[in-house]
């Protein structure tokens, strides 16, 4: 992939000049294009820095939010993070200068970390598309494989991982003197010439994008069959239990179907989000991935500088627009940001009598496959009377149940 500063793809392709050539008349920017790159590449890089860190702020500071699913979004959001800084930010200050000004450390360091970002997204992408696959399609596994503590191992591994693999940028990397007729300008260019650069590509197009696109389209068309064209899997003796009957004096009797279709609506809200993230990155990359493509079989490359600034905002507005989808599609992450600006009405804690009721309700539901914690959090979505909970007068028999206690203290729930 080619860098996302302007300098570092004019120089990739003009890797031809040697010796005492100059590359003719320099001429800035113009004033139109300094404005608009300046505004919206402040605008949308401030918006999504701003945003991404309220993703990991509330992920880390509210209990309920520690999930599966949200500690592969925590990845997703330090990732984007890294290049909003990595990648947007410089582009700021080429087009007030025109030129590189971080000299050589700040030339490998920002590469590498462009890459590392970019890299370290589309794999977190990825690790939450499989695990929605396993714990929708295969729920009996999704007890043990989908779980807090190997996510932050998957992740881990994954960060280690990319972390390795972009050390090379580290040595394709250099800064470069433009000698013009008019003036000297310095560049954050590459070492290798383009014979050598265009299989790094190529390698780095096919295991970051495509082969992460062609899986989610597989896995998501899967996980569609499920939620939307069958039912939810289920155990046998759910066949033999259509009712459930309270514990307590009143003996009222209530549907365990109304539980099952609740928690399917939420199960595909929480999927349409995460696919929705997946097209969007699929679609905001396809301009810059399409033009590299075409300029490494262009014996003059293509280099508008409007059309390569159009591709850059692609770029970060989707590391920037993934807390806005978390915020319009999910209502956890929305009541988590409220609570964090302090804005809107407080909620109240809930009642103890609610919340272990809540649990009783829960473990019941848990012989459709999925652990215990799935659910809670599943659940804890929907807004449903608290009269069809079990009053707090049952709370000693609740108590004692089987797997009551890691229903209340587990956190590896999803999202």
């Amino acid at each position: 992939m080619e860098n996302l500063t302007m300098n570092n793809v004019t120089v990739e392709n003009d890797t031809s000049v040697q010796g005492n050539q100059t590359l003719g008349v320099w001429t800035d920017y113009t004033v139109e294009y300094k404005v608009v790159s300046v505004l919206l590449v402040s605008l949308i890089c401030g918006l999504g820095i701003v945003g991404n860190v309220m993703v990991i702020l509330v992920v880390l500071t509210t209990k309920h939010m520690r999930t599966p699913t949200n500690c592969y979004l925590v990845s997703l959001a330090a990732a984007d993070l890294m290049v909003l800084t990595a990648a947007g930010l410089p582009n700021i200050t080429d087009a007030l200068h025109g030129q590189w000004v971080y000299g050589y450390a700040g030339c490998l360091g920002i590469t590498y970390f462009q890459y590392l970002g970019i890299n370290a997204s589309s794999c977190s992408i990825t690790a939450f598309t499989v695990e929605r696959y396993i714990a929708i399609c295969h729920p009996i596994k999704a007890q043990f494989l989908c779980t807090l503590s190997r996510a932050k191992k998957i992740i881990m591994l994954v960060w280690a991982l990319t972390s390795v693999y972009c050390v090379m940028w580290l040595f394709l990397s250099d800064t470069q003197k433009l000698v013009y007729n008019n003036v000297v300008l310095l560049s954050c260019a590459y070492k290798v010439s383009r014979s050598y650069y265009l299989p790094i590509y190529f390698t780095d197009f096919a295991v970051f994008y495509v082969l992460p696109l062609m899986l989610a389209t597989v896995l998501y068309g899967l996980i569609a069959r499920i939620l939307f064209l069958n039912p939810l899997p289920s155990d046998p003796k759910d066949s033999t239990k259509k009712w459930k009957k309270e514990a307590s004096q009143g003996g009222r009797m209530f549907s365990t179907c109304s539980s099952s279709s609740t928690t399917a609506a939420s199960r595909r809200q929480v999927t349409k989000m995460l696919a929705v993230v997946v097209i969007l990155f699929a679609l905001l990359w396809m301009p810059y991935r399409t033009l590299v493509v075409v300029n490494s079989f262009l014996d003059k490359p293509y280099l508008d500088t409007w059309f390569l600034l159009f591709c850059r905002l692609c770029i970060y507005l989707n590391s920037a627009i993934n807390p806005v989808i978390y915020n319009a599609m999910s209502q956890k992450f929305r009541a988590a940001f409220k609570k964090l600006c302090h804005c809107g009405p407080q909620r109240m804690e809930k009642p103890a009598s609610y919340s272990v009721a809540l649990t009783y309700s829960v473990i019941k539901e848990t012989s459709n496959g999925e652990s215990p914690d799935h659910f809670t959090t599943e659940m804890d979505e929907l807004n449903t009377p608290t009269d069809q909970y079990l009053p707090a007068s049952i709370l000693p028999s609740a108590k004692k149940m089987p797997f009551a206690e890691p229903c209340l203290s587990g956190s590896d729930v999803k999202a």
